[in-house]
């Protein structure tokens, strides 16, 4: 039988079933809407009509969303988007890797699947390692503030060679220890970095806002799809970079990422933010006028939605746009209102209806974001729901015997397939929710918030030192204070 496209299954209990009863492998791809080598795996490979019969023959299909389950694509992505994954019906990973060419897949299908037919009783997981690092003796805070800073790029600002990503926590830090000691090393390493980001490669001069990342050390040829979450943060930046080192053209850069994001992203009726833009090589190589615009994700993603908050309301703090508060104050209740549920927090998006409960990352940026709402309006209502989703976030993620948060609540029997039945313990957020931890110890006068906030940072202590930048996660918890 022929047919002209793959045809995939969610990922969900019922595919693994059918692998089993069928005695299949399963074919799982993970690949991003945005994606532009994702969008092209699709027209090419699996539009290629051998390809597609050979997996309908002798696979089981899946297909999953990264941005709608971090979760899977955190324990499954195998060296980026897209990820083309091979598994057992058990969930357990016999081997993979990112884009498959049309001319290369079927060889590649048809190698897995022989070896799967005849070794089948021998395959067993390929899992990451769970061992967790011991701390190093003697290190320091200013040691590990010393390794965020060793690989920033004097020339061309940033960290590390290429590919180059736009890191903001590293920005942060240095911003906050200017404040407290005027030190111009740290300005130069703001400066250096939102002026090769601001007015390189990485942002887009025609219609707006920041690229995901850059091929190059010097922020040339970006991959360019646009994501909410990285135009947050460096929005962000740009407010905080105005404000404390007065610099009068991050003031205007930040006013023309918000144009983007309220043109492109913003839903003006209801509130709230579109997840992405898509990439599109043509469209950007071309005069633009030649065709339509790269299509928009809609999904709202509380997370990335909270980011958007926080930092639009420190926008609106500095540019003195009352109007742009109150979109953010809207977006943030829309996303309350139709994720919240009492007694399981906030669920990871709204498509249609709210989907995939229990993920930590969602819990802390809300909260982080109703505590911005909070000190923006003085509504104690705000202060109260970051209170209860920290709450939620202990009660249903919190690590009794080591301290810390895993990345998602229990999951059902039925999603405890292959790696989804082991909970990860992820530094970024375990570092982002101690932060938060201290911000409501001091507000709510809870004792146990700041212990917790303690353990947390203990806990991930023994990472921090080879962690490089994103050690700054780290320092900006460990220094916040209490309230």
């Amino acid at each position: 039988m022929i047919v002209d496209t793959v045809r995939w299954l969610p990922w969900g209990a019922a595919a693994f079933a059918r692998a089993r009863a069928e005695g299949k492998p399963v074919l799982l791809s993970i690949a991003a809407p945005w994606c532009e080598s994702c969008l092209d795996m699709d027209r090419t490979t699996y539009a290629d009509p051998a390809v597609a019969s050979l997996v309908l023959d002798r696979f089981v299909p899946i297909r999953v969303n990264p941005d709608l389950r971090p979760d899977i694509s955190d324990r499954y992505s195998l060296g980026g988007w897209p990820t083309t994954a091979f598994l057992t019906a058990e969930g357990e990973i016999i081997g993979g890797g990112t884009f498959v060419a049309a001319d290369r897949m079927p060889s590649v299908l048809e190698r897995v699947a022989e070896a799967f037919r005849s070794r089948q009783d021998e395959m067993t997981a390929v899992r990451a390692g769970s061992d967790v690092p011991r701390a190093d003796a003697g290190v320091t805070d200013e040691d590990i503030a010393a390794r965020v800073f060793e690989t920033f790029d004097d020339e061309h600002g940033g960290f590390g060679t290429a590919p180059k990503f736009p890191l903001t926590a590293p920005l942060e830090l240095a911003l906050d220890l200017y404040r407290e000691t005027e030190d111009a090393a740290m300005a130069h390493i703001v400066e250096v970095t939102l002026d090769g980001i601001g007015w390189g490669g990485l942002y887009d001069e025609i219609d707006g806002g920041f690229f995901r990342c850059a091929a190059a050390r010097d922020w040339q040829q970006p991959h360019r799809e646009k994501l909410l979450d990285v135009n947050a943060g460096l929005l962000r930046m740009y407010v905080e970079a105005a404000e404390t080192l007065r610099v009068a053209r991050y003031r205007e850069r930040a006013g023309d990422v918000l144009r983007y994001v309220q043109t492109w992203l913003a839903d003006q009726v209801d509130g709230g933010w579109s997840g992405s833009q898509q990439a599109s090589r043509d469209y950007y190589t071309a005069a633009r006028r030649d065709g339509p615009p790269p299509g928009v994700d809609t999904v709202l993603y509380a997370g990335w939605n909270a980011q958007m908050v926080s930092a639009t309301l420190r926008a609106a703090e500095l540019l003195d746009d009352t109007a742009l508060g109150e979109f953010a104050l809207k977006s943030l209740e829309r996303i309350v209102v139709a994720c919240y549920s009492p007694g399981a927090g906030i669920a990871h998006c709204l498509d249609g209806r709210p989907a995939v409960r229990g993920l930590l990352d969602d819990q802390v940026a809300m909260a982080a974001a109703h505590l911005d709402a909070h000190a923006a309006t003085g509504n104690i209502v705000y202060e109260m729901m970051a209170q209860e989703l920290m709450h939620y976030a202990v009660r249903m993620m919190w690590d009794e015997e080591g301290g810390g948060f895993f990345d998602r609540s229990v999951p059902e029997a039925a999603e405890r397939i292959g790696l989804m039945s082991e909970r990860l313990k992820p530094f970024v957020e375990n570092c982002d929710a101690a932060r938060v931890l201290k911000r409501l110890a001091g507000v709510k006068g809870d004792h146990s918030f700041g212990a917790q906030a303690d353990a947390t940072l203990a806990a991930m202590a023994p990472q921090a030192p080879q962690q490089g930048p994103l050690a700054a996660h780290y320092l900006l918890a460990a220094r916040q204070p209490i309230g």
